[in-house]
Formats: structure tokens, C-alpha cells, sequence
């Protein structure tokens, strides 16, 4: 099974780049940046530590269903800490044990302090899906005695 840093290295190009937002900058902001660039969370930077996750699950749970305006609320109130992330050389499927026990959609890869990317459960089962049909196609070729 692959590492975390093997999967960052394949994710799609316009996926390279790791959005963040600071925990002081408004819900407002960070809905419109996930919004803009098409994903469903942000890690959370302060003074260049992820210090949360704020996804779309963030805001409808805590910012919809209690009635708070999006507008005059910074992100570190409804942001998901302390963070749980993983290193680059974890195995996708460490990674997936923990989301799965976890319940988390989105996972920071964090190596010596530094955010190097954002898996999501999708990004893990299109790679386990991809593992899966490799070794099928395998298995098939060994039992034609290919």
C-alpha cells in the first residue's frame, strides 16, 4: 500500500496547492474560499502550525443549526481542534483507519511542524479502489499463466 507522500505526489495538479485560512479571519471568508477553489475544509494556520480543520460539516453543525451569523464570526470558534493529522510516510491505509474511527473527512499531512498537504476520504478510496483493481488485474494475468 502506498504512503501518504506517494498519494500527495499523484493528487491531481490543481490539488497541489494547500489552502489555508488564519483562525481570526471571519466564517465568511473561509466559506467563500471553499467555495471558489471547490473543496470542503481548510486547515487552519496560526503562525505557521495547523492549529484546526474548518470544513462545511463545521459551519452547518455549529454555525447554522445555532443561528450565528457568518459574517462577525472568526473561524477558530467553530473550527474542528486539536487537529489530528498524520506524517507523509503513514500508509493510506493507517490513514483511513483513522478517518474511519474518527469520523473525519479531511486530513492534514503534517511532517516536522509543516503542512504539506489535505487528504480527503475521497482522495484514500479512489487510491484504494485503483490498489484493488491492480491487484485483481494481477490476479488474472497469474491464473491465464501470463
Amino acid at each position: 500500500m502506498k504512503t501518504v507522500a506517494e498519494l500527495l505526489k499523484l493528487k491531481d495538479s490543481s490539488h497541489h496547492q494547500v489552502h489555508t485560512i488564519g483562525p481570526d479571519e471571519m466564517v465568511l471568508d473561509a466559506l467563500r474560499l471553499m467555495a471558489q477553489v471547490n473543496i470542503g475544509a481548510l486547515p487552519v494556520l496560526e503562525n505557521g502550525k495547523v492549529v484546526g480543520v474548518v470544513s462545511e460539516r463545521d459551519y452547518a453543525r455549529k454555525m447554522v443549526l445555532k443561528g450565528r451569523s457568518s459574517i462577525g464570526t472568526p473561524v477558530r470558534t467553530i473550527m474542528s481542534s486539536p487537529v489530528i493529522s498524520v506524517d507523509s510516510q503513514q500508509s493510506i491505509g493507517h490513514c483511513m483507519a483513522i478517518m474511519t474511527d474518527r469520523h473525519l473527512r479531511h486530513l492534514p499531512v503534517v511532517d516536522d511542524g509543516h503542512l504539506l498537504g489535505l487528504l480527503s476520504i475521497g482522495d484514500l478510496v479512489k487510491e484504494a479502489i485503483a490498489e484493488q483493481a491492480g491487484l485483481i488485474q494481477q490476479l488474472e494475468q497469474y491464473i491465464r499463466g501470463e
